[in-house]
């Protein structure tokens, strides 16, 4: 038994949100009971005690949406490679880069991702996959990583006809291999989705193929109206737009989520509301590829539940946060929106896609919870009590507040050092596989 205490709690449960000198105790994988320290000292004498150090302990951030496969991008720059426009972007970086991947590959990219979201607080991700020169068995090459490092993730490939029928086949096939291994596996720690990229690189037959694999064993995790690509390619050859194709092709319900979702119009709107799917939004992503705001003011005024994401931009939340206010109140041209909306994608609309997805509550400080705890150094130089704990988070705090991170009962991270990971030993090796592929991008030697 644990008990993480000397500082404030926030719970994020309505029915005690908030501990000025609080505790949490943790039995195995999940969390026992939270109260004020003094209390849960007397009750839990013989509990391990974990230091908050004075900061904040509250439950770890849920990353609606990432890219794995684009873990060893940073610092890259591909010569010739100069995107005027979103297409140029994909083809020219990110489709790139996938058609290099190797397995090897792949588990460096997550290596990569889960350590830097492990270290900003991240505990649960739902992850979108694509390594267009080995599909098989990536998924579960990821898989392996995040049961090693201890991450909770929801894995898809990313099924797209760019590359050939071949490639488009053996992407569904993965996609359906591993959500039935999911499904009979059961793990609270790994989930499944079956993934899709923009429906630009999609067609009603694949759609007709992936719905047939997947044979109501999951929901749908797909890009749609990114970029007006998607929007041009559905009136051009179905005479329809994007989200009514997906809707003739069985693809939405309360299982599935839509990433993006910038050009969309109301009768859309309608559609997705109706069905019951989730929308995930990745502001920092948008504004980077110019691809415009997404309107998630209007799509939560219509009751359309909207996640945040990172889209792989950063693995910071936080950051996710704040620029999520910026982008929708310099869209709206209004300084007085998008703060409420914010806090509802990151702290609820997150915590209950996944609920839906893990079968466990996570987001939450509560008895019967997942022990999914983080802490984050902070020491407040203006008032701070459950009446302004939002503002606190978006002007005060980002990833790197973070020093310990506890996730189904298991200390990874505590106080800036990682526990029992060989930090240095696997970036050695996801350096070496990240020059493999950087020469190949690049054909040089690094």
């Amino acid at each position: 038994m644990q008990l993480i205490a000397n500082g404030r709690v926030i719970t994020r449960d309505s029915a005690n949100p908030y501990f000025e000198d609080g505790a949490v105790v943790i039995d195995g994988t999940r969390i026992k009971e939270v109260g004020e320290r003094a209390a849960m000292e007397a009750k839990y004498p013989e509990a391990y005690f974990v230091d908050a150090h004075g900061g904040v302990i509250m439950p770890g951030l849920i990353n609606a949406h990432t890219h794995i496969y684009s873990g060893l991008a940073r610092g890259l720059s591909i010569e010739g490679n100069n995107p005027t426009n979103f297409y140029e972007i994909l083809d020219g970086t990110w489709w790139n880069i996938d058609r290099h991947l190797t397995l090897d590959g792949t588990r460096a990219c997550a290596y990569a991702t889960i350590l830097d979201s492990i270290r900003n607080g991240v505990t649960t991700l739902f992850d979108h996959h694509a390594s267009f020169k080995e599909i098989e068995g990536s998924l579960f090459a990821i898989k392996d990583i995040a049961k090693e490092l201890g991450i909770r993730a929801c894995l898809c490939y990313e099924v797209s006809e760019r590359d050939g029928e071949e490639k488009c086949l053996a992407g569904i096939k993965e996609n359906g291999a591993f959500s039935r291994w999911a499904a009979k596996e059961g793990d609270d720690m790994i989930a499944a989705m079956f993934g899709g990229h923009a429906l630009f690189t999609i067609s009603d037959a694949t759609f007709e193929k992936m719905v047939e694999e997947n044979n109501g064993l999951t929901g749908f995790h797909i890009h749609v109206s990114e970029g007006l690509d998607d929007v041009y390619d559905s009136m051009n050859k179905y005479g329809t737009r994007s989200v009514h194709r997906l809707l003739a092709n069985g693809i939405l319900g309360k299982k599935t989520m839509l990433g993006h979702c910038i050009h969309i119009n109301p009768a859309e709107m309608d559609i997705i509301k109706e069905t019951g799917t989730w929308v995930v939004n990745n502001p920092e992503s948008n504004m980077g590829n110019a691809v415009g705001c997404a309107p998630v003011l209007k799509m939560m005024e219509k009751g359309i539940p909207v996640c945040m994401g990172t889209d792989a931009y950063t693995h910071d939340m936080l950051e996710s946060l704040k620029a999520f206010l910026c982008i929708q109140r310099h869209n709206a041209c209004m300084p007085n929106v998008a703060w409420s909306e914010g806090v509802t994608m990151l702290f609820e609309n997150n915590r209950r896609i996944a609920e839906q997805y893990f079968g466990v509550p996570v987001g939450i400080l509560r008895e019967g919870a997942a022990a999914d705890v983080i802490v984050m150094d902070y020491k407040p130089f203006t008032p701070f009590s459950e009446e302004n704990i939002d503002g606190h988070m978006i002007f005060g705090m980002m990833g790197k507040n973070c020093r310990t991170t506890v996730i189904n009962g298991r200390v990874l991270y505590r106080d800036r050092a990682f526990v029992d990971i060989d930090e240095d030993k696997i970036n050695a090796w996801t350096l070496e596989q990240s020059k493999q592929l950087w020469g190949e991008l690049n054909h040089r030697v690094y």
